[in-house]
């Protein structure tokens, strides 16, 4: 193993956690071509994300705990090879129960990186620093839903198979990096041991905790609030908007630079204010956008450019507040971070599960639908936010900029 610089970790703690919304973004260009190939129907494949995040969500409690007993570097190879496989076999799927199976065994293995990644973060470095190197690697996650359609709709020209291979070499080129540049984190003297009752009572402390349980349910609100898009992206972009399969870095590429301004934002005003003003700015920035986005649905005729707009301005505010209150949840749980990661990832995907199974299903039949639910979750993120500690006055020393 390499020596690597803070740059190198940020750079390879974002590709793992990247890998989640890849595996999320890149076939969705390829859901009309499945439903043809499978004889089946769009909501059909629209089950298969239910598949997908429900496991995600549930085995992310376990990702941390597992990681705080064997090591973080055990728990990403047995993640990163289970979902190796997985991939593999729904690239050889020949109907929709097959596929369904293979993207469950994928949701159980692809929240390891995530989940260890963002641990690693808080293990690796502390205070200012933190929440840079945590606004960085929001960052360059953030590229990730803005390529993998783009890429899913060059892989799709070729087959929708291959979409699936893709995932299969983007999870053994990040074992190889993993072993070249990742130092292990979680040394054997700290390591926790790993039982269903020490998880349970870790999970009992962790979610015990009023002021962690509002942050990540604001955490996982405001990431809800543009996931709701990407959910409802190929009936949204195709249907109501008349794009086609290649097209959908239309809405992609702009809401994920959206995205990447707000952490860059972030990570410079980390230190410079304190994270009172910056989660009050970034909400009201949040509310200016669902405003305009119900505006847009309500007045105008369906169209690209004003019908996506808000979406990108949205998404400037949900990343300039992540950072600050992603690490005021883990402090809240100093030795216990890897089962607090864990908890933070399942809020954000329980959120996302329910809307994949439940509420986009209701909400796609028009864009208006759309924009509701982004305010929906927006105002419960909001909500949540404004009763942590986060939002005290500036005077607190949790709120003071170092």
């Amino acid at each position: 193993m390499h020596k690597a610089s803070a740059l190198t970790l940020s750079f390879l703690l974002a590709g793992l956690a990247a890998l989640a919304p890849f595996t999320i973004d890149t076939y969705l260009p390829a859901f009309h071509t499945l439903a043809q190939d499978f004889h089946t129907d769009n909501l059909a494949i629209q089950q298969s994300l239910t598949a997908y995040l429900l496991p995600y969500a549930l085995m992310t409690l376990w990702h941390g705990a597992i990681s705080d007993a064997i090591g973080r570097l055990r728990t990403i190879y047995i993640g990163l090879g289970i979902f190796t496989l997985a991939s593999i076999g729904c690239a050889f799927a020949t109907n929709v129960e097959t596929l369904w199976f293979f993207r469950v065994i994928q949701g159980l293995s692809a929240g390891a990186g995530n989940v260890v990644a963002r641990a690693m973060v808080r293990d690796l470095f502390e205070g200012v620093m933190a929440q840079r190197v945590m606004a960085q690697l929001q960052m360059m996650f953030g590229l990730a839903p803005a390529i993998a359609p783009i890429m899913g709709g060059w892989l799709l020209g070729i087959h929708w198979q291959a979409i699936f291979v893709f995932l299969a070499l983007y999870a053994v080129l990040a074992m190889l990096c993993v072993q070249r540049w990742l130092p292990e984190t979680m040394p054997p003297e700290k390591r926790r041991p790993l039982s269903v009752r020490a998880v349970w009572q870790g999970y009992s402390q962790v979610f015990g905790d009023m002021e962690y349980l509002k942050l990540v349910v604001a955490v996982g609100a405001n990431f809800a609030g543009f996931f709701v898009y990407v959910l409802a992206a190929p009936v949204f972009l195709v249907e109501h908007l008349g794009l086609g399969p290649q097209q959908f870095g239309w809405m992609f590429i702009p809401t994920v630079c959206g995205m990447m301004l707000g952490s860059y934002l972030a990570r410079h005003s980390a230190g410079r204010y304190s994270a009172h003003r910056i989660v009050c700015l970034g909400y009201g920035w949040m509310a200016m956008a669902a405003i305009l986005n119900l505006l847009v649905c309500w007045l105008l005729p369906p169209q690209p450019l004003w019908n996506i707009a808000p979406i990108v301005l949205y998404n400037i505010g949900s990343a300039l507040v992540l950072p600050n209150l992603s690490i005021a949840a883990l402090d809240r749980m100093p030795k216990l971070r890897g089962t607090a990661s864990s908890g933070q990832a399942f809020m954000q995907m329980l959120l996302a599960t329910v809307s994949a199974g439940l509420l986009i299903p209701l909400l796609w039949h028009h864009p208006a639908g759309l924009a509701l639910g982004m305010a929906g979750y927006l105002l419960l993120g909001f909500l949540a936010a404004r009763a942590s500690l986060v939002w005290s006055p500036p005077d607190n020393p949790l709120n003071q900029a170092k």
